[in-house]
């Protein structure tokens, strides 16, 4: 009898990124102006998930955490997701998050969009293709990755569910 292997859902918190192979799940919950990127290659069906929450590691004093920054955090799931038997060539991404939840800090400093625009720079650069976004607007989202298809479910509270 074959063995049927069951996928396991492997949370990524604020700030984290890691990286699975098929049948598991990628997972991030309560994304506001934080940005998931999911990075995944079909053939070798190796995903990555980054949950990071600010833009740019230049402007900060502390930065130990590279997960914690769009600039370093993308740069670094690439590199483990390479060594891991991914194909960066072969590498698409797909964007969630970036939320602008407080109306009084939107007009001044709009970190969902900065996150989302350092995304889209940091990606254009590793020549890694956003096939798909479900990002911006005032509402948080969760994230599962499967790392089967390569699809990404997305759930918010407010505006219901989405597949991308």
């Amino acid at each position: 009898m074959k063995q049927i292997d069951t996928p396991n859902i492997i949370k990524i918190g604020i700030a984290e990124l890691k990286i699975a192979s098929t049948p598991n799940i990628l997972a991030t919950y309560g994304l506001g102006s934080c940005v998931a990127v999911c990075l995944y290659d079909a053939r070798s069906k190796i995903g990555g998930l980054s949950h990071f929450m600010l833009p740019d590691s230049t402007c900060a004093r502390n930065t130990e955490n590279l997960a914690k920054f769009g600039d370093s955090a993308i740069h670094l799931l690439c590199e483990k997701m390479v060594k891991a038997g991914a194909v960066q060539r072969r590498l698409k991404a797909k964007l969630v998050g970036g939320a602008s939840m407080f109306k009084f800090l939107s007009k001044t400093i709009n970190m969902g969009l900065r996150n989302i625009e350092i995304a889209h720079k940091e990606l254009e650069a590793l020549n890694i293709p956003i096939i798909a976004e479900a990002v911006g607007g005032n509402y948080g989202r969760s994230v599962k990755f499967y790392t089967d298809t390569g699809i990404v479910y997305v759930h918010s509270l407010n505006k219901g569910d989405k597949t991308i």
